[in-house]
């Protein structure tokens, strides 16, 4: 703390928030911010909080990768033990559902990580960056966002990175959590949230910087015969999602594919939908949930497939994954927010 000022740590990865652009229209922009620049163009930032600022990457969001994400975290931890009331991470918006959820199952601080980012670059008429990365320190600072793990803030909401997701290609108000809305709201330089936290046991992250498991992630599709989910597993994967229709099916071809794969490595299936859950005993047919389950596959709960994929990575990350151990973990991890 300074000057009687708590201390907000900002990392900047690179993205639109980023990006300016050298042609007369401000097209074909490209990520060129440092994290001090992005702070510097927020007014009224430096009276909340001492900001501390650094740049970890300069890339676009669809190059992030999960190495970066952890060397991300690594930073976090060090900024929170050294004193900051919160931290601040900013990146494009195409992976920020992914890389805010994957922080989030290793967060084992009190302290608030939020993420931010932006849809229109520095340069653009209403450009977005400056709000949502004051809202975002804003929502880093609020004490009720302590215990909540990482959160995303933007366009003055506030979003569980469990629930998360970016809805739309290029409005303002692209992020949302469809089956649970949004935990909070900034008003008026106030965060105010609609429930207590729900927090879970935080993972523990891969001790070795190199490991990257093989998690793919497939979507069926109308007459989906299974072929590309052999060709996946005959390739080395070590755990693969399948986004399926409605509740999580998938056809009775893709279901032996499912069968076959899951004799081999981890299996979950997830719903392709956008919104609720997989089923658990609705369907009996070839295909069905109660199916899949029965062939060796574990359903994704409430999480979206990106969601679900991200904690099958995190969870091979550490080796060998068994199928006890993967349905363990999505009974807690894909319920109600509540449980």
């Amino acid at each position: 703390m300074s000057n009687g000022r708590p201390t907000v740590a900002i990392a900047a990865l690179g993205g639109t928030i980023a990006s300016t652009s050298s042609a007369a229209d401000g097209s074909a922009i490209v990520p060129t911010l440092t994290a001090e620049s992005l702070a510097a163009a927020v007014p009224g930032l430096a009276d909340v909080a001492e900001i501390r600022a650094e740049t970890l990457a300069t890339v676009p969001s669809p190059s992030l990768d999960e190495a970066t994400l952890l060397r991300t975290l690594r930073w976090a931890r060090e900024a929170v033990d050294a004193g900051a009331a919160g931290v601040v991470v900013t990146q494009g918006t195409d992976t920020l559902e992914e890389s805010s959820y994957l922080l989030d199952l290793f967060w084992d601080r009190p302290e608030p990580l939020v993420l931010t980012g932006a849809m229109r670059s520095a340069q653009a008429p209403g450009a977005d960056g400056p709000a949502n990365l004051l809202a975002a320190v804003l929502t880093a600072l609020a004490p009720a966002s302590r215990e909540r793990g990482a959160l995303v803030a933007f366009a003055d909401e506030v979003h569980a990175a469990r629930w998360v997701a970016k809805t739309d290609a290029l409005s303002t108000g692209a992020f949302r959590s469809p089956s649970f809305g949004a935990v909070g709201r900034c008003v008026e330089g106030e965060v105010r949230y609609v429930a207590p936290p729900v927090r879970l046991a935080p993972l523990a992250p891969p001790t070795d910087d190199t490991a990257n498991p093989r998690v793919p992630l497939l979507t069926t599709y109308l007459g989906d015969d299974g072929s590309v989910l052999d060709t996946v597993v005959a390739g080395g994967a070590d755990g693969v999602v399948v986004a399926g229709f409605g509740a999580g099916h998938v056809s009775a071809s893709m279901a032996e594919a499912v069968g076959r794969a899951a004799a081999r490595i981890p299996v979950v299936f997830a719903s392709r939908t956008g919104a609720g859950p997989t089923g658990r005993a609705i369907y009996g047919y070839p295909g069905s949930e109660v199916d899949l389950a029965a062939r060796g596959a574990v359903g994704a709960g409430w999480l979206s497939p990106l969601k679900a994929r991200l904690l099958l990575w995190a969870l091979a990350s550490r080796g060998p994954v068994g199928r006890d151990e993967l349905a363990a973990a999505f009974e807690v991890r894909g319920s109600l927010p509540t449980g």
